[in-house]
């Protein structure tokens, strides 16, 4: 098993007297996730960060970020996790490679270490061709590409990145993405906070789903989008007889067959597609072509928050 990066146990965070803001969270995330963390305005997502990054203190329950516990060692913690808010905010009269300068400085990097870094990490989010212009004259797209070289430049262990594509045109939340799995590539453990679920569902390995504070999913998108664990399967064939249909039953696994025009539906309990196809082919049909159900995100996410109603 690999290693926990973040591990939380009955994890809460209450609020006044009666606000349960998140209630009793258990979550793992393993080094090297790209962990799509989503839920509603008001589910608990930012008070959880803000306990992972030990700026508020739990209620109740446990919380590690690599070991450690951010109540207790906030500093450390901050070492070695980089956080890139919604709306990221850098000194507006400096230019992007004295903002990093000073990021570097702050994190104990020698400027002669740092300047070559900085300029690689500047041409690697596009921002080489406007390196020493102020920050005052970037867009929000540039300023979060910005941002993402400041997490990078930290070689953190741990990126939180909360919605960092807003205000980014199509273009640009591709460039965004893109560095995202670059970093993720390069070992960066990534919790990926946003409500553009195409987006997550593109670069994350894994999900969880907050709903008034309490994770009602968790999983990979395929398992979470499976009824109880079954398989959809979808195959085009020329001449699907009734014996075809027979065969593809015998199989081992195999709940329902459908016939619909030329398309054979199966549900199985583990993806079947090679032992459907030989039995296609071996029952004397043409096999014109196959697919497995594609799970989409927005449909997950809705069934998980219906359900928590």
């Amino acid at each position: 098993m690999a290693q926990a990066v973040v591990e939380t146990k009955d994890l809460t965070k209450v609020y006044g007297e009666n606000f349960t803001a998140v209630n009793k969270l258990n979550l793992r995330i393993e080094e090297g996730e790209v962990f799509g963390f989503l839920g509603a305005n008001g589910a608990g997502k930012t008070t959880t960060l803000l306990m992972l990054l030990g700026l508020t203190e739990p209620t109740s329950g446990e919380v590690s970020v690599w070991g450690l516990d951010p109540t207790r060692h906030p500093v450390d913690v901050k070492r070695i996790v980089g956080y890139l808010p919604e709306r990221v905010g850098f000194y507006e009269d400096m230019s992007a490679a004295q903002n990093l300068a000073y990021t570097a400085d702050l994190n104990g990097i020698r400027a002669s270490v740092a300047a070559p870094k900085i300029k690689g990490l500047l041409e690697t989010v596009g921002l080489g061709h406007v390196i020493d212009q102020p920050v005052s004259t970037y867009s929000r797209g540039m300023k979060q590409r910005l941002g993402l070289a400041d997490i990078w430049l930290k070689e953190p262990k741990l990126a939180f990145l909360d919605e960092p594509t807003t205000g980014i045109d199509p273009n640009g939340i591709d460039d965004v993405l893109a560095l995202i799995s670059s970093m993720a590539k390069k070992g960066i453990t990534i919790i990926f906070c946003s409500h553009v679920l195409p987006q997550v569902q593109r670069i994350c390995s894994r999900v969880g789903i907050l709903s008034k504070g309490v994770l009602v999913a968790d999983g990979p998108i395929g398992s979470l989008g499976r009824d109880s664990e079954r398989y959809r399967m979808e195959a085009e064939v020329d001449n699907a007889t009734t014996a075809v249909v027979d065969a593809v039953k015998a199989i081992a696994g195999v709940e329902d067959v459908e016939l619909m025009d030329r398309t054979l539906i199966v549900t199985a309990s583990s993806d079947l597609r090679g032992q459907v196809s030989r039995a296609i082919i071996d029952s004397g049909a043409l096999l014109l072509g196959m697919r497995i159900e594609e799970f989409n995100l927005e449909r997950i996410y809705k069934r998980f928050s219906k359900e928590a109603q």
